[in-house]
């Protein structure tokens, strides 16, 4: 089956996901700089997310690039990712209001950690359909960090109770590492 409309669709979804989340930012009642100073940790926040969020985006938008067509466990593993994806902006505002109080910080990290698996299962899906001799397989070769992600997550979830700062500096390691894109795909498609 085409892949184009599960592309539209999950465009859309990615699209919304960051208009709910800056939402969130609440315009202040003053009007001098001091006024923006309680809004600190909500902006962090919706800071951290986007990142994530426009990260996940360019991962999918590549990784349907190098697909060929998509199947119905496809749709189902692409839905399970975008289910977990439309959490994030209810944790982003959770942390972001609670000023990264141990729990939402934690809770933030179990949806990250559900994202980068969902993201895996997707990636599974999609090789499965394409074969294991196929481009996109010799593409995505071993994905170290997709997952060093994941146990990256598992680690800031255990922490975040004890030390949320660390949990979020754990969480910032693993926006750093996809900052620099993931380059396989292009490499191999000429993208």
């Amino acid at each position: 089956m085409n892949k184009n409309r599960l592309e539209a669709f999950s465009d859309g979804v990615f699209a919304i996901i960051i208009t709910i989340m800056v939402l969130e930012l609440k315009v202040p009642h003053g009007s001098d700089l001091d006024s923006l100073r309680p809004l600190w940790p909500v902006f962090v926040s919706y800071a951290m997310s986007f990142v994530f969020v426009a990260i996940y985006w360019s991962n999918h938008h590549h990784l349907l690039q190098a697909a060929r067509q998509v199947n119905g466990s496809i749709l189902w593993a692409n839905s399970h990712l975008l289910f977990w994806l439309s959490l994030v902006p209810f944790v982003t505002g959770w942390m972001g209001e609670n000023h990264f109080a141990a729990m939402p910080v934690a809770v933030y990290g179990v949806v990250l950690l559900a994202c980068g698996g969902a993201y895996r299962l997707l990636t599974l899906a999609l090789l499965r359909h394409h074969g294991k001799d196929s481009l996109l397989a010799a593409a995505l070769g071993s994905d170290f960090k997709g997952n060093a992600s994941l146990y990256i997550y598992l680690a800031a979830v255990l922490v975040a109770t004890y030390i949320p700062w660390l949990a979020c500096a754990l969480y910032g390691v693993v926006s750093i590492m996809w900052l620099i894109p993931d380059r396989r795909i292009e490499q191999r498609f000429g993208q």
